[in-house]
């Protein structure tokens, strides 16, 4: 069985979680624009995420200098350039209303188009895509399940919130887009 170093290992780890977060630091920094409306309950959902996260990459010695089989190697990296195009996609398409928490903006749209015309928040299905990655190139028993299911029970949280608002604020027309349009995983309602 064909495998890569630990340093290859930590590259694409790394290297993956770096371009994704330019998004946040060179998209977001010129579009800041003050919400109208925040609704504080979607940060539950976020420390969630995050714990999901803590667990996926919080492994002993032994996993970061281990050889990692070319095959994971392959598929989380793959997993992270979906991601990576993914995230850029949706946070370009959202402009300024993009934001941590989840609120509106005064001049809020329903943005449906480019990644929004496959999911409705495109932007988790990309941190969940970066999760799985994450545990091609690093998850370990038990740990990838559980972080797996505290992400998901967050986000969960979040697009619940986050779907309130904007049925809130456009009424039958995002209806019918949810209807039409899974929240974050393609192919699933």
């Amino acid at each position: 069985m064909s495998t890569v170093g630990p340093e290859v290992r930590l590259v694409l780890l790394l290297g993956a979680w770096m371009v994704w977060l330019l998004a946040l630091i060179g998209l977001r920094k010129s579009r800041r624009e003050k919400a109208i409306k925040i609704d504080p309950k979607a940060r539950w959902g976020l420390v969630l995420e995050m714990a999901g996260y803590a667990l996926m990459c919080t492994q002993g010695p032994g996993t970061w200098s281990s050889d990692l089989e070319l095959w994971r190697a392959v598929a989380g990296s793959l997993l992270a350039l979906v991601s990576i195009a993914m995230f850029w996609n949706a946070v370009v398409r959202l402009g300024r209303q993009w934001r941590f928490d989840a609120g509106l903006n005064q001049d809020h749209e329903l943005v449906q188009d480019g990644v929004y015309s496959i999911v409705r928040h495109p932007i988790y299905a990309s941190m969940f895509s970066m999760l799985l990655a994450d545990a091609f190139l690093l998850g370990t028993l038990p740990g990838w399940p559980v972080a797996l299911v505290l992400f998901i029970v967050g986000t969960e949280i979040r697009i619940r919130v986050e779907d309130s608002l904007l049925r809130e604020r456009f009424g039958q027309r995002f209806v019918e887009w949810q209807k039409s349009k899974p929240a974050y995983l393609p192919f699933l309602r």
